[in-house]
């Protein structure tokens, strides 16, 4: 059993999907939870929920992250969207956001993190990652070099960190039951040029030898583990969760 009482967590993303399974999930392992969110109102609703804060922010917003102060004990990185496209048709604006929010902000984050938890001798960083961020898939070009960007940069914090007491792993799920990953299929459909009712099977699943999407609460079990003290000796790690992928 995890036991996180008196540790402050941050989960970014934390109103919907992955974020807020995480964040239900460190909370029942007794750990203070800010709920980071572009979403206020839904930020604000899941901290309700188990007793935490909400912090309304856009984290797309680089500039206004470069002096955060953090004062946690185990931060999430998990903020995220997605964009589908060819290449040659990829917007460059698209694809800078993607890269601010999922590549930049972490950074940032950690940055602000890393002296208290210094300062304490223990810290969890846990980047929610993807298989895409050990694989490649056509269209998602910003995504794909996004989560490779932060598999680099939890391997450097794990370095950094471990003679600190702090520890940096990235979770790899596959597809996972989310509005993120439901919003994608219309797009799929579309670049593919097959029925929406195909996706999942012909497109997210064709390369995983367990054949469903992976549901948040498993994402969640996985990160609450790697937030405890018997995760001590795992870091620089990558965590695959992906039915098989990445195994071709």
């Amino acid at each position: 059993m995890t036991d996180l009482t008196g540790r402050r967590a941050l989960v970014t993303g934390g109103a919907s999907g992955i974020g807020a399974a995480c964040v239900h999930s460190l909370a029942q392992a007794g750990a203070h939870v800010i709920v980071a969110d572009l979403d206020g109102d839904a930020a604000a609703r899941v901290a309700a929920e188990v007793g935490g804060e909400a912090w309304q922010v856009d984290l797309s917003d680089t500039p206004a992250l470069a002096d955060l102060d953090l004062d946690i004990d185990v931060l999430v990185n998990n903020a995220g969207i997605q964009h589908v496209s060819p290449i040659e048709d990829f917007d460059p604006a698209r694809f800078n956001l993607i890269m601010r929010l999922m590549l930049e902000s972490p950074f940032l984050l950690i940055r602000a993190a890393l002296p208290k938890m210094y300062e304490r001798g223990w810290g969890r960083v846990i980047n929610i990652s993807s298989v895409h961020g050990l694989r490649a898939s056509a269209f998602k070009s910003a995504y794909v070099a996004a989560k490779h960007g932060l598999e680099g940069l939890s391997k450097v914090t794990a370095l950094e960190g471990g003679p600190h007491g702090v520890t940096s792993n990235c979770v790899n799920p596959g597809y996972v039951r989310t509005p993120l990953v439901e919003k994608q299929i219309a797009d799929q459909a579309r670049v593919h040029g097959i029925l929406e009712s195909e996706v999942v099977e012909k497109i997210m699943l064709t390369e995983s030898a367990i054949k469903r999407l992976l549901e948040p609460t498993e994402v969640a079990d996985l990160v609450r583990w790697l937030s405890g003290d018997t995760a001590q000796m795992v870091t620089g790690a990558s965590y695959t969760m992906d039915g098989g992928w990445s195994s071709r």
